[in-house]
């Protein structure tokens, strides 16, 4: 039987790509029985009389899934946080990046309309946030509107790659994607000046080819809440702090009131930045506010 990915999924149809052929295919069902729903990014077996006639028999173990957006065996997440308008939120980023972590993604940071900066005070800012976050170890990106920073730097980066766009609404996620693929043509909203956010533009889930890799071009994460992480396991989420967990004094230790606590030491030390400590302490409480309470 051919195998090919699922590649957008609309209407109760799943299309799926086998090298240059795009079939469109409907999910057999006893895959409602078994409760085994089909998801972008999915390997399957088909089987099609043509290509608009055909039906998934198998889908393959995933690596990895998402459920808001629902999309499966994704290689990294491309961050994507304006320096400005609206201003770049270390807070949100921080909840994206547990949110990505916590399901083995790797992330990319993506600090856009880096050239829309105005003030020398916001610039030292934002550059600040940006050194923060390549020295705890990931990757960052400073792209402006101009077109050869997204292919210079972006670009290479997606080759071989599944790879998710996330990030705050109207930060110009599909106008990058515009410029990596300029006949998409994507929908894109200005910033509601009322609101102070973007609007949404994007509808349902597809993969999108850019050289040997796919993007997809999601409607984004409908909800960034902290469902099956526990306390325990948050710090595992911070790279800095699971990196020196093993020191601590305690097994288990959860870094917030244990003595000789190493998570605590490096934030004394200024290894750690106060900010992502805080967001930490934050999340935390959050996690032990939705257990139900006797």
């Amino acid at each position: 039987m051919p195998q090919g990915k699922i590649v957008k999924a609309l209407s109760g149809f799943y299309y799926v790509q086998d090298q240059e052929r795009l079939i469109q295919c409907r999910g057999r069902g006893i895959f409602r029985k078994n409760k085994i729903s089909p998801l972008v990014g999915d390997e399957v077996k088909y089987q099609a009389e043509n290509d608009q006639e055909g039906y998934i028999l198998e889908v393959f173990e995933r690596k990895n899934e998402l459920v808001r957006p629902p999309i499966s065996n994704v290689d990294q997440a491309i961050l994507v946080f304006s320096a400005v308008e609206p201003d770049f939120s270390p807070t949100l980023l921080d909840r994206f990046l547990v949110l990505i972590e916590a399901n083995d993604i790797e992330p990319l940071i993506v600090i856009s309309k880096a050239d829309l900066i105005d003030s020398e005070k916001v610039k030292n800012k934002v550059h600040g946030y940006a050194k923060d976050y390549e020295d705890i170890g990931y990757k960052v990106l400073l792209t402006s509107t101009v077109e050869s920073t997204v292919d210079t730097d972006l670009f290479p980066l997606l080759q071989n790659n599944i790879s998710v766009f996330a990030g705050q609404s109207g930060v110009g996620k599909s106008s990058l994607l515009n410029v990596l693929r300029p006949d998409l043509d994507l929908k894109t909203d200005d910033i509601s000046s009322h609101l102070g956010r973007g609007k949404h533009t994007t509808r349902h889930v597809e993969l999108i080819s850019v050289g040997k890799g796919f993007v997809a071009d999601t409607p984004g994460f409908s909800s960034l809440d902290f469902t099956g992480i526990e306390v325990e396991g948050l710090s595992y989420c911070f790279p800095e702090m699971r990196e020196r967990s093993g020191d601590c004094k305690f097994r288990g230790c959860t870094h917030l009131k244990e003595p000789k606590c190493a998570v605590k030491q490096a934030l004394e030390n200024g290894e750690i930045p106060q900010y992502r400590y805080d967001h930490y302490v934050t999340f935390v409480e959050e996690i032990k506010d939705r257990k139900p309470r006797y």
